[in-house]
């Protein structure tokens, strides 16, 4: 089971885009994830007539590495450390560390 996964509402922590907040929007492996609104650059794109795309410079989001961004929590307003624990009836489930509230219901 994965701490971070795709929807997760997260804030990065390091980097040029530090304190912004956005959702998951895939992850790319296993140590990479792609965040929406943060880190994002200008590629400079050919034409591509095949596909109907049109040069120019674009702006795109590029992964952040997973270490660099935490959940965020509702609760206290800021970022979180997550931990995994296993209930009573055998199911995994996400748990804040600070607070111990449970992230997946």
């Amino acid at each position: 089971m994965h701490k971070i996964r795709k929807g997760d509402d997260v804030i990065v922590l390091a980097g040029r885009d530090k304190g912004k907040r956005g959702t998951v929007l895939r992850i790319v492996d296993t140590e990479h994830v792609l965040v929406e609104g943060a880190n994002k650059v200008k590629k400079h794109q050919r034409p591509n007539p095949m596909k109907g795309e049109a040069g120019g410079i674009i702006e795109k989001e590029m992964p952040l590495h997973i270490s660099n961004v935490n959940l965020f929590n509702v609760a206290t307003k800021k970022a979180d450390r997550v931990g995994i624990k296993v209930l009573e009836d055998g199911r995994r489930v996400r748990f804040f560390k600070s607070n111990g509230e449970v992230v997946d219901v």
